[in-house]
C-alpha cells in the first residue's frame, strides 16, 4: 500500500492530472502520519492487546484501500487526490499498529530461545512488501487505463488479511505463558512506561542511534533513484541495487536472528553490525558518484543491506531487554516513531543540500530538470551512519533484564530477590538467561542446599519454602548433615 504509486508517479500524475508533489505526499504521508499517531499505536497494543491492535490495523487498511479505488469507479469524480489521500491516510494508520507489534508479538507467543527468530521473521515481512510493491506496480500498470487493476489487486490481499484477523484471532495471548517474560508483559502501565523509557541511558542512546538509522534507510530506499540517476545509471539498475539491498537484509536478518537466539549476544551482534554498515555506507558514497561502476554498486548495495537491514530486529529485542519491565510495544514503537521524525528531517536536510549539476550530458534522469550533485548529501549520510555506530559502541551498555528476570527464580523481575540477580551464574548482563527458563522448584531447592551447605546462619536470596516431617529430612538435620547435601550437590 505504502508503495504503490512510487514506481508508477509519472502514469498516476498523468492519469489522474495531479503533479509530481503530489504524487510524492501519497508516500510521505506515512512518514508523517506515524509520527503523531504513533504513540497512540503503542497505548493500543499495550492497553488494548495485541488481538485488538491486529483487527483494527487489518481493518484500517483495508478501508483505505477500498477508498482509493472510488476515483477509479466512480464517474466524474472531481478532486481524485482527496480520495487516494484518504485512503493513503488510512493505511497509514494501519501501518503504525503492524509496525510496531512484532517485538510484542514474539514475547508473548514465543519462549525465549525463539524470540529473535520471531521477531525477525514478522520484522523482514515489512521490506518484503515494499519489495513487492515495486515488482508488481510497474508490471500491472503500463498505462492509465491500467490503475483500476492495480488498485484491485491491492485490495484483494487487504481484503483477504482484514478476513482472517477477525475471524481467526481469537486471543491477545497464548492459555500458558511460553516464559516469565510474557507472564510479566506490560507490568508497567502507558505513561509510567514512556518515564521509565526517557530516564533509562541505554534505551535513550539506543533509540536515537538506531532510530537514526533507520532514517538513514528510509532516506537511501527513497531517493535511491535520484541519486544514481544524476551519475548515469538507468532506472531499470536503480531498481535491482533496491531489489538487492531488499533481499540481503532479508537473508541477513535470517541468519543473524537464528545465531542471536542461541546464543543472546544482543551487544555484540548489533555494535559489529552497525560498525559493518558504516563502512558499506561509506563506500556508496563514495562509488555511487562514480560512473560505469555497476558491478561495484551492486555489491555495496547488498553489503549495505546485509549489515543493515539484518540488524533492525536484533535491535529490536535489545530495546525491549533494556527498557524491561515495560511493555513490547512502548520498547519497540518509541524507536520506530523516532526512527520516523529522524527520516524525515534527513531527508528534508539531504533534499536541500543538493545543487544542480554543471555537466548533465552523461545523466539519465528524466522530467525535463537538470540532474542534481548528491555528492554532499551523500557524504552527510555516511558521516551520521558512522557517527551513530560510534556512540552505541563506546557508550551503550546494559544488562539483558528481561533475560535476567526469566532466570533470577523469583517471580515479577530481577530486583523481587534481592541478591539474586548476584549469586545467579551468568547473570552479568552479557550472557544472562543462557540456561533458559529455570522453574521456581528447581531454584528454591537451589537456594535450600546452599543454605545447608554454608551453614544455618547463612542468609537465603530467596524464601525456602517448610519443609514438613514427613520428608525424612528437616532443616536442622540437613545442617547436622553437610557429606551427603555435599554428595547432592
Amino acid at each position: 500500500m505504502w508503495l504503490s504509486f512510487a514506481p508508477v508517479a509519472d502514469v498516476v500524475a498523468e492519469h489522474f492530472g495531479l503533479s509530481m508533489e503530489q504524487i510524492n505526499w501519497l508516500s510521505l504521508v506515512y512518514l508523517v502520519v506515524s509520527i503523531p499517531f504513533g504513540v497512540a499505536a503503542i497505548w493500543v497494543l499495550d492497553s488494548v492487546g495485541l488481538r485488538g491492535a491486529t483487527i483494527l490495523g487489518a481493518w484500517l487498511n483495508f478501508a483505505g484501500s477500498v477508498l482509493r479505488i472510488v476515483p477509479c469507479v466512480a464517474a466524474g469524480t472531481r478532486n481524485p487526490f482527496a480520495f487516494l489521500m484518504g485512503g493513503q491516510s488510512l493505511c497509514a494508520l494501519a501501518q503504525t499498529l503492524v509496525i510496531f507489534s512484532p517485538a510484542k508479538l514474539a514475547a508473548l507467543w514465543f519462549p525465549e530461545h525463539q524470540r529473535a527468530t520471531a521477531n525477525m521473521l514478522a520484522t523482514m515481512s515489512n521490506p518484503l512488501g515494499i519489495l513487492v510493491a515495486n515488482v508488481l506496480s510497474p508490471a500491472l500498470v503500463k498505462k492509465g487505463e491500467d490503475i483500476p487493476l492495480m488498485l484491485g489487486v491491492y485490495a484483494i490481499p487487504a481484503g483477504v488479511a482484514c478476513l482472517l484477523s477477525t475471524t481467526c484471532l481469537w486471543e491477545s495471548v497464548p492459555p500458558t505463558p511460553p516464559s516469565a517474560g510474557a507472564a510479566s508483559s506490560t507490568s508497567e502501565k502507558f505513561l509510567d512506561g514512556l518515564k521509565l523509557l526517557v530516564r533509562n541511558k541505554a534505551y535513550v542512546i539506543l533509540a536515537v542511534c538506531f532510530g537514526g538509522g533507520i532514517g538513514i534507510f528510509s532516506s537511501f530506499s527513497a531517493l535511491l533513484e535520484q541519486i544514481l540517476c544524476a551519475s548515469g545509471y538507468s532506472s531499470g539498475f536503480s531498481g535491482l541495487c533496491g531489489a538487492l539491498f531488499i533481499v540481503f537484509g532479508i537473508l541477513g536478518a535470517l541468519a543473524l536472528g537464528l545465531y542471536v537466539d542461541r546464543t543472546k549476544h544482543f551487544t555484540e551482534a548489533t555494535k559489529i553490525s552497525l560498525c559493518l554498515t558504516s563502512l558499506a555506507c561509506v563506500a556508496f558514497a563514495l562509488v555511487s558518484r562514480l560512473q560505469g561502476q555497476t558491478l561495484t554498486l551492486a555489491t555495496t548495495c547488498s553489503l549495505l543491506g546485509l549489515f543493515g537491514f539484518s540488524v533492525a530486529p536484533v535491535a529490536t529485542e535489545l530495546a525491549v531487554e533494556c527498557s524491561f519491565p515495560v511493555g513490547e510495544g512502548a520498547a519497540a514503537g518509541l524507536v520506530f516513531v523516532l526512527g520516523q521524525a529522524e527520516g524525515m528531517l534527513i531527508m528534508m536536510v539531504m533534499t536541500a543540500l543538493t545543487v544542480r549539476r554543471s555537466e548533465p550530458s552523461f545523466s539519465t534522469c528524466v522530467h525535463g530538470e537538470d540532474p542534481l550533485d548528491w555528492t554532499v548529501s551523500l557524504l552527510l549520510m555516511a558521516g551520521l551512519c558512522t557517527l551513530f555506530s560510534c556512540i552505541v559502541v563506546l557508550f551503550f551498555h546494559t544488562p539483558y533484564r528481561r533475560l535476567q528476570a526469566e532466570s533470577g527464580g523469583c517471580p515479577a523481575t530481577q530486583n523481587a530477590c534481592p541478591g539474586a540477580e548476584d549469586r545467579a551464574p551468568g547473570m552479568d548482563g552479557e550472557g544472562a538467561g543462557r540456561g533458559g527458563v529455570l522453574g521456581a522448584g528447581r531454584q528454591l531447592r537451589s537456594a535450600r542446599d546452599v543454605a545447608s551447605l554454608e551453614g544455618p546462619e547463612a542468609p537465603s536470596p530467596c524464601p525456602a519454602p517448610p519443609v514438613t516431617p514427613a520428608s525424612g529430612l528437616g532443616l536442622a538435620s540437613r545442617a547436622q548433615r553437610p557429606g551427603l547435601l555435599g554428595g547432592r550437590a
